[in-house]
């Protein structure tokens, strides 16, 4: 993976994530779209990290673990 392609990719991230509104609605429809985009989008910004480091085996393990810690921190500053 490129540099150029986990820039892109980030980016994009960034561009959906300005989409989730901070303000709270009436339905819980739209909070549990900010906590599923946050947690996707957590995931994914872990993995391309983790993607980053290592080699073979080892790589393998850092985007798995990207991608967890990723997830749990994206959820953890989404969901309430």
């Amino acid at each position: 993976m490129t540099k150029c392609t986990i820039g892109l990719t980030l980016l994009g991230c960034l561009a959906l994530s300005g989409c989730q509104s901070a303000s709270t609605s009436q339905s819980g429809r739209s909070n549990e779209f900010g906590c599923i985009a946050g947690t996707v989008g957590g995931a994914v910004v872990g993995g391309l990290l983790g993607a980053t480091i290592g080699s073979g085996t080892g790589q393998l393990w850092a985007v798995g673990g990207g991608a967890t810690l990723g997830a749990a921190g994206g959820s953890a500053l989404t969901c309430h």
